[in-house]
């Protein structure tokens, strides 16, 4: 007898995506940036938000469900249709003159800064995880600088080549880090999002 076609992956997969059409979510992946945010109170004490890659919008979305007083400033490469408040900016977030357009949009500092950024798939998971991997450190980078002191950072992961030096290297730039993986995330992805809270800057001159 053969074996059966799917598999609990893409169960859950369909589960979410269904749900997520059922709620008006633009992605399934809402879901994932909703349970992180209740069982960490990720939102608690948070009245500004960065957020990268957000197109289509899905994250948006949840952040203005969860906080409808939430200040906003989104940004991605694709265009994302209009969140009611929400700043969007347009480009590419390694580029110098998109994180001038980011640090005016925010007029000062963020409490947290959220990527779910992946790069484009290239069928190479090697290359891929690298990819992501600088996607990440770029996330850190921009969090580290845009933060207030008691800012948080979230951002996705893949569990590849790089992995356990960024994590070494972001343990030494926040008081506390943390991985996490929601429900909605399949138990056999390599993704995984680290939560780091309170960034340490040191004094310059």
């Amino acid at each position: 007898m053969g074996k059966p076609r799917g598999g609990e992956k893409d169960r859950k997969k369909e589960r979410y995506y269904q749900a997520a059409k059922k709620h008006g979510y633009r992605s399934r992946s809402a879901y994932k940036l909703r349970q992180i945010a209740k069982k960490h109170n990720l939102l608690k004490g948070v009245d500004k938000v960065l957020e990268l890659c957000c197109s289509p919008g899905g994250w948006t979305q949840v952040l203005r469900e969860l906080d409808p007083g939430l200040r906003i400033v989104a940004v991605d490469l694709s265009p994302m249709p209009p969140i009611q408040d929400v700043k969007f900016i347009l480009g590419d977030i390694t580029s110098p003159d998109i994180i001038g357009k980011i640090e005016a949009a925010i007029e000062g500092t963020v409490d947290l800064v959220l990527s779910d950024c992946s790069p484009k798939v290239s069928g190479t998971w090697s290359l891929d995880a690298v990819r992501q991997i600088y996607l990440a450190e770029h996330t850190i980078e921009l969090a580290l600088r845009l933060l207030t002191k008691n800012g948080k950072v979230l951002t996705k992961v893949f569990q590849g080549q790089g992995f356990q030096e960024f994590l070494k290297s972001t343990r030494t730039k926040f008081k506390s880090v943390k991985l996490v993986k929601p429900e909605a995330s399949r138990s056999t992805s390599a993704e995984i999002y680290l939560v780091a809270k309170g960034p340490i800057r040191k004094n310059i001159g």
